[in-house]
């Protein structure tokens, strides 16, 4: 891993020096992960002694860019200087545009650093996580390493350094993990809202300038004195607030025949703006917005938009108040994407070459894969225009070339929100292979940080889907992966983490509790993960994307900003690219803006007939594709219940086995089973026992070891099991005849852990004419919200043991 940051602040930017398809390591906590484009990545455990050993900068210095000195702020300089003073965190809050990040960048700039050093991060779009990681980095030469949740903070031990973090908008709890991560260093950080309070530290909000500075900017601004009567108007029509009186100024100063404007018109004057653009600048401005908040380094900007000095036309439209500029180039100002929106005339960008000209550049080996973290934004706002203009194949085809990268820039967070995008799309687009590599990587990551539940699911699931596809160099790689999955605190020796606080995770978050691998607690080896999906349900096939027309497909209206407890979810649809309405046989359309051009399908979307939908998304719910973060989290929360059963498989046949003295106890209503192992002298022939009817008795599935059902009267059988929170539970089957259900609770498992209660989970089994087999089906009987669908509800059978 490259050193970051200068003296001078200009920053180069982290990178692992990990170049191809194939190569590595990348090594995150015990693991060791080569990560492979085609097939999906490799994980094995590093022996004693072969974690790499990171070594702390003896100068830590990140600064951000030089901007301007920010007018009328010493107060709150001295707030900030005064917290820090009392070893104190802060927190600067206030609505956009009134100049937090200004304050706080020329805090990180000016202000005594003491201690060890000053790191400048932004966080915008950053998971907490993440940007652990990258306070690590900023303070470490870490060898390409990201070290386990127990061992972060004792890395970051006795690191006394002031980190500034930029677009903050976490929740209190979020804070605290970041907080955490570093525990001796002091932060100040910059966001929306005010959640910073008690121990934690203070929160300091920042408010518009006073008149003498709003004077005083204007002036600058102007290249000299304005009305006093007019200034002042101005000022108080602005509340103070920088953005706007800038973008005052910048209206009159190009068009040296205008004066200020209006008073009340100082909140509406982007269009004036734009009407006074050049068409450079205008076609670089709508770029920006295409990618909504998003931020571009200015060689894309300029190749993209086709303007020769990209950087310097950029730095102009910053100082006009409309766009912003970032460590890493330049995002759109606050409000400007809904006022190109309604902007006609603008030549809209193809969708087709922006998804192909970021697909290739993050797929070449010389690409930094920080750049590519970065960029991840960028590339998370393709996938979801490509998936509202009906264009999957090409959602599909950005997040796969980018996977590879964000996986070695130990960007985890980032890195599962872009799996979680491509899985469906690859689904709707009928790429299994796509669907297999999406599957096997999710699992993979899941493996990294720690989630047990959702690594042994997915990783049998990309299994099945490998051999489905005949590539047995993934299917060896996921059955190698499984053997990895993170055992729960206490498990046996054997385990790679084995309850070990320097075993694999996030970094931030608890292991979670149940799961999968609990089937193997007993210190007995229960063999290879069962699949939680075996069968072969039939897949509905993805419907067709509508074909393209001449005049477009408008993108969804602006929900407004994000809550500050959601800061990965979209604040803005953004302004389109160019095409035709979409039909709603094809892809969603939306309301408000510009067309966008997704141009024509490259291929089916539909599945093969008779093909398996084994997919690890299987939620959707109609839910708009700004959402599929969200719906592939729900798909595997409802895997928590579909697992009751089949551990309940396990612990019958483990009562059977881990004896040699015992054979299974005979219960009302069942048949007895003798476990091979009694006594040696022969006993006298039993009387034949009457055939047995109903459930009563044990069975074998066909999902691994045996279930018993014990008879309750009046049509009812009941099975004992522990399901994935841990807790015994006591199934209930009720019918009559051939057919008998039960239900049970769908927890949310998207953390790995149980979470609330999502819906009821029926089991339906179905005894078959001979009385000796039985087939099994799953289904939600109810959810708690639209749009949940079961994960795991796949039929297996059952046959009476003999």
């Amino acid at each position: 891993m490259a050193d970051t940051g200068e003296d001078d602040g200009t920053r180069t930017g982290n990178r692992v020096d990990i170049d191809g398809d194939a190569t590595g390591p990348v090594i995150a906590g015990n693991y060791n992960v080569v990560v492979d484009a085609q097939h999906g990545s490799t994980v094995t455990v590093l022996m004693d002694g072969r974690r790499p050993r990171p070594r702390r900068r003896d100068r830590i210095r990140l600064l951000p860019r030089r901007q301007g000195t920010p007018l009328g702020r010493d107060a709150d300089l001295a707030a900030i200087a005064a917290a820090l003073h009392g070893g104190e965190s802060v927190q600067l809050w206030g609505p956009p545009g009134v100049g937090k990040s200004a304050l706080l960048r020329y805090a990180a700039r000016t202000l005594d650093a003491g201690g060890d050093g000053v790191v400048f991060l932004d966080a915008a779009r950053r998971e907490p996580e993440d940007l652990a990681q990258d306070i690590f980095e900023a303070c470490h030469s870490t060898g390409g390493y990201a070290p386990s949740r127990g061992e972060l903070p004792q890395l970051m031990e006795g690191v006394e350094a002031t980190v500034y973090v930029d677009n903050a908008d976490y929740t209190a709890e979020q804070l605290r993990t970041v907080m955490d991560a570093a525990p001796d260093a002091l932060f100040v950080f910059a966001g929306r809202e005010e959640v910073l309070r008690g121990t934690d530290g203070r929160a300091h909000r920042v408010e518009g300038i006073t008149r003498d500075a709003a004077a005083e900017l204007l002036t600058r601004e102007l290249g000299g004195p304005g009305d006093p009567g007019l200034v002042t108007a101005l000022w108080e029509a602005a509340a103070g607030t920088p953005l706007l009186l800038l973008r005052a100024a910048a209206v009159a100063r190009l068009d040296p025949a205008a004066a200020l404007p209006r008073p009340g018109a100082v909140r509406e004057l982007l269009h004036p703006l734009f009407d006074r653009l050049d068409e450079p600048s205008l076609r670089a401005l709508h770029l920006l917005g295409t990618f909504r908040d998003a931020e571009l380094d200015p060689e894309h900007i300029g190749a993209l938009s086709g303007t020769p000095d990209a950087a310097a036309l950029c730095a102009g439209l910053a100082g006009l108040g409309l766009a912003e500029e970032t460590e890493l180039g330049y995002r759109v100002a606050d409000g400007v994407v809904a006022a190109l929106r309604e902007r006609q005339g603008l030549r809209p960008y193809a969708l087709e070459r922006l998804c192909g000209y970021f697909a290739d550049w993050a797929a070449r080996p010389e690409t930094p894969a920080a750049q590519v973290a970065g960029h991840a934004r960028a590339l998370e706002v393709l996938a979801e225009l490509a998936e509202q203009s009906g264009r999957a194949d090409l959602a599909v085809r950005v997040v796969r070339a980018a996977s590879p990268a964000l996986a070695r820039s130990l960007r985890f967070g980032v890195w599962g929100r872009l799996l979680d995008q491509g899985l469906p799309a690859a689904q709707r687009a009928g790429d299994r292979q796509a669907e297999a590599y999406f599957t096997h990587e999710r699992g993979v990551r899941a493996v990294l940080t720690g989630n047990r539940v959702l690594a042994a699911v997915l990783l049998a699931e990309a299994g099945i889907l490998w051999r489905q596809l005949g590539d047995t160099q993934g299917a060896d790689a996921a059955a190698n992966a499984q053997q990895y999955v993170p055992q729960e605190p206490g498990a046996g020796a054997g385990s790679p983490d084995a309850g070990s606080p320097d075993g694999p995770g996030d970094g931030l978050t608890n292991p979670p509790e149940g799961g999968a691998s609990d089937l193997g607690s007993s210190g007995t080896d229960p063999g290879p993960l069962q699949d939680p999906t075996a069968g072969t349900a039939p897949s509905t096939p993805s419907p067709e994307p509508a074909p393209p027309s001449e005049t477009g497909a408008s993108l969804p209206a602006d929900p407004g900003p994000a809550a500050p407890d959601m800061p990965t979810g979209p604040s803005d649809p953004g302004v389109p690219v160019a095409s035709d309405p979409v039909s709603a046989s094809g892809a969603a359309t939306s309301g408000g803006g510009m067309p966008v051009d997704p141009g024509p399908p490259l291929g089916s979307a539909s599945l093969p007939p008779g093909a398996a939908d084994l997919g690890g998304a299987v939620v959707t719910g109609g839910a708009p594709v700004a959402g599929v973060s969200a719906a592939v989290a729900t798909a595997l929360k409802v895997a928590a219940v579909i697992a009751a059963l089949t551990i309940a498989v396990v612990a019958v046949q483990q009562s059977q086995d881990g004896s040699e003295s015992r054979s299974a106890t005979p219960v009302s209503g069942s048949t007895t089973m003798d476990a091979g192992f009694g006594d040696p002298t022969p006993e006298p022939e039993p009387e034949p026992e009457p055939e047995p009817t109903g459930l009563a008795g044990i069975w074998w599935s066909s999902e691994g070891g045996g279930i018993e059902f014990v008879e309750a009267g009046a049509g009812r059988y009941t099975a004992r099991a522990r399901d994935v929170c841990g807790d015994t539970i006591t199934a209930e089957f009720s019918g009559g005849g051939d057919t008998y259900s039960a239900t049970a609770p769908a927890y949310d498992m998207s953390s790995g852990s149980c979470g609330e209660v999502l819906g009821q989970v029926r089991t339906t089994i179905t005894i078959g004419e001979d009385g000796d087999t039985a087939s099994v089906t799953r289904e939600m009987a109810s959810t708690v919200r639209e749009g949940v669908t079961c994960y795991t509800c796949t039929p297996f059978t059952l046959t009476r043991a003999s």
